[in-house]
């Protein structure tokens, strides 16, 4: 029988938490999808200084660790997890209304001078931020509001919440940005062709722009404030308001440890340590795709743009389908623990990858179908799995510190991930003058990996740890009884 202390958290209050990340994977959209492409494709910058502004999140996430162990320590107006998750969320919104309004200038024919180029720079410094003060605060207020029989399910819905942002996202900035399609148009590229240049003004011709300046503008700012109200509802009642309101008189309960006396004692645990291996390795081989899949279908196969393009609808929908059969079978199934799940879905990926690179070594176009169902499925199963583990290993008193420190590991290696994929690719090339041998052998280092790191699985035995901590246990002692 649950007590009364015991936290509870419905299957509705899930649903309404999950919208967080509906709104976070609309973020990814109009940052990294929308931006991106209009910066470089139609107002003609370099790809290096966008691609290098987009990635601060995560040269940032050290900072997650920071906010999270605060988070765990201190309460700041009586908030422990809810006023690092509004102040980032905050951040974000306002970065990403910035962000639109000094896009549209550029777009308009104005200056792209030191002046709007702060204003980008700071928008998407803002936005990191943000993105590391709410990341990990938002994972470890899912730890307190949720029993830890609730918690594969907790995360596995916010999971695909996510998914479901991304492809929201890209539908509802699609019908915000509308495209002209008026043959005798211009393109964007020769509207926007003087748009850096600060003497230079735009001036329609008689058959438009495919989009307006203004147009470009309201799709940021409507998307800010939808985003916002997600995030606000989202976690509006989630943590209770503790009496005490002063930081200073909050402080957790337990002993006062340095955060690098913490990040040691996660070290010093044997299977934190292949935890920490499982994460890095399974996380950066399974982005290794991220950005080379579609360049893969053109550069190979001769795919077209409009084909390549629906890639993410392919796997983002089987992804969901993962998520929600694996979910619900968990439930029915006790022996389907996270580390099951994410033994199953790591193996799917490396089916996944040595589909793809059968496929580019021997130029089979009809792999890739089936290459991308497999990918949604092993992304679905692989990350609801490893988000409950990541809870599952971070102890009570701590969840914030070890919660930010498991997403300061994601993030990085993710990062490594996708700039690594692109790396291979072109190093491959260089050698050999083929697509398919560079796609090829990029696909197979892929799938090497993510079999290292199923190894560096097997040696996590989540379920000892877990047996051995308590609601009122130390840190120190949890983890010096995890040691061999």
């Amino acid at each position: 029988m649950q007590s009364d202390n015991q936290p509870h958290l419905s299957t509705a209050r899930n649903l309404k938490i999950g919208l967080f990340h509906l709104g976070s994977g609309m973020a990814d959209v109009i940052t990294t999808g929308v931006w991106n492409r209009i910066m470089i494709s139609d107002l003609g910058f370099s790809a290096t200084p966008i691609g290098l502004l987009v990635a601060l999140r995560y040269f940032l996430a050290p900072l997650g660790v920071w906010a999270g162990r605060m988070s765990d320590r201190h309460a700041i107006g009586g908030y422990r997890r809810l006023f690092w998750i509004w102040l980032g969320r905050g951040l974000m919104v306002a970065s990403i209304a910035a962000l639109g309004l000094a896009t549209a200038h550029i777009a308009r024919g104005g200056a792209a001078d030191v002046l709007i180029w702060g204003v980008i720079s700071l928008s998407l410094l803002l936005f990191s931020l943000g993105y590391a003060f709410s990341g990990s605060t938002f994972l470890a207020l899912i730890y307190d509001r949720s029993a830890e029989h609730q918690r594969g399910r907790a995360v596995g819905v916010v999971w695909t919440f996510l998914l479901l942002g991304f492809t929201i996202g890209g539908i509802l900035f699609g019908v915000l940005l509308p495209e002209n399609k008026d043959p005798n148009s211009v393109s964007h590229s020769d509207v926007f062709a003087s748009a850096t240049d600060a003497t230079a003004v735009v001036e329609p011709t008689a058959a438009g722009p495919l989009y307006s300046p203004e147009t470009l503008q309201n799709l940021f700012l409507i998307g800010a404030a939808i985003m916002g109200g997600l995030w606000l509802f989202s976690v509006l009642g989630e943590e209770k308001r503790s009496r005490q309101a002063s930081s200073s008189q909050t402080e957790r309960e337990g002993p006062q440890t340095s955060l690098k006396e913490d990040l040691a004692l996660v070290w010093r645990s044997r299977r934190a340590r292949f935890f920490f291996w499982y994460l890095a390795l399974s996380m950066a081989f399974a982005f290794s795709q991220d950005l080379i899949l579609e360049p893969f279908a053109g550069d190979v196969f001769d795919m077209p743009a409009r084909v390549t393009s629906r890639f993410a609808a392919y796997w983002g929908s089987m992804a969901i389908l993962g998520t929600v059969a694996f979910l619900f079978m968990s439930r029915r199934y006790k022996r389907l623990t996270n580390a099951t799940m994410s033994f199953i879905g790591v193996a799917v990926l490396v089916i996944t990858f040595a589909v793809f690179a059968i496929s580019a070594l021997a130029e089979i176009r009809g792999l890739v179908t089936p290459g991308l169902i497999l990918l949604g499925l092993g992304l679905g199963v692989w990350n609801i799995g490893t988000l409950g583990l990541m809870v599952e290993l971070s102890p009570p008193g701590r969840a914030g510190t070890f919660l930010g420190f498991w997403t300061l590991v994601v993030t990085f290696a993710r990062g490594i991930g996708v700039s690594g994929g692109g790396i291979l690719r072109d190093l491959g090339f260089q050698l050999s003058q083929s697509f398919t041998l560079s796609y090829g052998v990029a696909f197979a280092i892929g799938a090497v990996g993510l079999i290292v790191s199923l190894w560096a699985l097997h040696q996590v035995r989540v379920h000892e740890f877990a047996s051995e901590q308590s609601p009122q246990a130390d840190t120190a002692a949890i983890l010096a009884g995890a040691m061999d």
